[in-house]
């Protein structure tokens, strides 16, 4: 552990960074508009401009920050049909699986999870009959694989992102 914020550079989601109030602002602000400039970034979180590039570049090389991106409309860029899949493989084939899911196009994310199903893939593509051939002629043709199953997503919500302040994740349920 580190002596000075008490987290671990190894977290795998064990262990959380300490984020002070300023920190928790600043990232706040950068998750409802991530082309904030810092300017105004520096404003709301009630610092100077100097203190907030300092702490953005802090956050970004202790990895608390893992990048800055553009949030796309799937449906605006031809990507018209989404599904989550759930996959069971064996239990020993988690790696190759892993790097043969990282090479399907149309696979946005996957992650191993626990319950029915051992992998949940988020999967955005262009219509049914391509999701088709990610489903039934890619993901099944994968050594490890022994089933499939997949849910059509209808319609989809934006969340409020990830709850930064601690006090909001059990003090502000669901307003605002």
């Amino acid at each position: 552990m580190s002596s000075e914020s008490g987290s671990r550079d190894d977290l795998n989601g064990r262990l959380a960074g300490v984020l002070d109030a300023t920190d928790t602002a600043i990232i706040a602000e950068l998750q409802r508009d991530g082309r904030i400039s810092v300017r105004m970034l520096a404003e709301r979180a009630h610092i100077s401009r100097a203190n907030a590039y300092a702490r953005i570049s802090r956050l970004v090389e202790q990895g608390t920050i893992a990048g800055f991106t553009v949030r796309l409309d799937p449906r605006r860029i031809g990507l018209g049909t989404t599904a989550y899949v759930g996959i069971t493989i064996d239990q020993t084939a988690w790696r190759a699986v892993a790097a043969r899911l990282r090479e399907i196009p149309y696979i946005e994310h996957f992650a191993l999870v626990g319950g029915d199903h051992d992998v949940l893939a988020l999967v955005r593509a262009p219509d049914n009959a391509a999701l088709r051939d990610v489903v039934l002629d890619r993901i099944q043709d994968i050594p490890g694989v022994r089933s499939s199953r997949t849910w059509l997503v209808f319609e989809e919500q934006q969340g409020r992102g990830l709850p930064w302040d601690p006090a909001a994740r059990f003090d502000d349920r669901g307003s605002g």
